[in-house]
């Protein structure tokens, strides 16, 4: 699956600038591993191979990861990441802010 529309990829490249200031950008695609573990909510990139967002999958934590590696993901049933489809853009801070709540509850 290609992860990127050109809509998502021309917001992320534009908040590129913001670095990981999780208040002033929004979060523009989430990406999941629909046979277990692992969520990659992109907020901005530079290009394909570094891409900055919130990460939720061996802890949680803000990173950098490649979108290009993403897409490379063999899961079983012939599977790979997917990107949400349904995804509404949000705040950064209200993405992590949710996920820092229900992680440690």
């Amino acid at each position: 699956m290609h992860l990127l529309t050109k809509k998502i990829q021309e917001k992320a490249t534009k908040q590129y600038k913001l670095g990981s200031d999780l208040e002033k950008q929004n979060v523009v695609a989430k990406f999941f591993n629909p046979t277990g573990d692992g969520t990659w909510y992109l907020m901005n990139m530079k290009d394909r191979d570094y891409a900055w967002g919130i990460v939720n999958w061996i802890g949680l934590e803000i990173g950098s990861f490649s979108i290009n590696e993403l897409e490379e993901v063999k899961l079983p049933f012939g599977m790979g990441i997917e990107r949400d489809i349904y995804f509404e853009e949000k705040p950064a801070i209200d993405i992590w802010n949710n996920l820092i709540d229900v992680k440690y509850e």
